[in-house]
């Protein structure tokens, strides 16, 4: 999958950063930026073809029959995101997210802090929470339009405090063009 995953990348002019980090195959992933449909595609090609075990979260009932045809050979791991009971208490999206990695050996959950392809200057955090259940650290995988190359960027430790890990992550997307730039910001709560 991924010669082939290289080699559809590079029919459309895109390549892949080859200086990758070990933690890629056991991680929190981030996706960024994402203002575009076509991000998740990129992204997707990449991490296949530097062997980055990728998976994503999804909606529990997207992964019924027809669509689990579709959103499984992608990666997709349907989650239910009702709360539910655990003894009176109630279990968290994140929790559930944390779970995920007990139950497997490689496993790079792609996220995508900004929430959405519209423009957002607060990213959601949970991703950190997640990594720090887990005991994981944070990837940086990225898609850079200007200069049409996917990659991971640095490994953010998730032991230390939010806001300084957010930083780090802040300063290393700024270097990162956006397919649309009208429709991504940074977390300005970390700039």
């Amino acid at each position: 999958m991924g010669t082939i995953s290289k080699l559809i990348l590079k029919l459309f002019g895109w390549g892949v950063a080859e200086n990758l980090p070990p933690e890629r195959r056991r991680c929190v992933m981030i996706a960024a930026p994402h203002t575009s449909n076509w991000d998740f595609f990129i992204a997707r090609l990449a991490f296949a073809a530097i062997q980055v075990p990728v998976k994503f979260t999804i909606k529990h009932t997207w992964m019924r029959f027809p669509f689990n045809l579709f959103f499984g050979p992608l990666g997709g791991i349907g989650i239910n995101r009702k709360p539910k009971s655990d003894n009176n208490r109630k279990v968290s999206y994140t929790d559930e997210m944390a779970k995920l990695y007990s139950t497997h050996k490689e496993l790079a959950i792609m996220v995508t802090p900004e929430g959405t392809r519209a423009l957002r200057t607060k990213w959601k955090t949970g991703f950190y929470y997640v990594a720090q259940k887990a005991n994981v650290p944070i990837c940086l995988g990225y898609v850079d339009y200007k200069r049409k190359v996917a990659g991971v960027g640095p490994v953010i430790s998730s032991d230390q405090p939010i806001e300084e890990g957010m930083k780090q992550i802040t300063a290393f997307y700024k270097t990162i063009t956006p397919r649309h730039s009208k429709f991504y910001a940074l977390d300005e709560r970390y700039t």
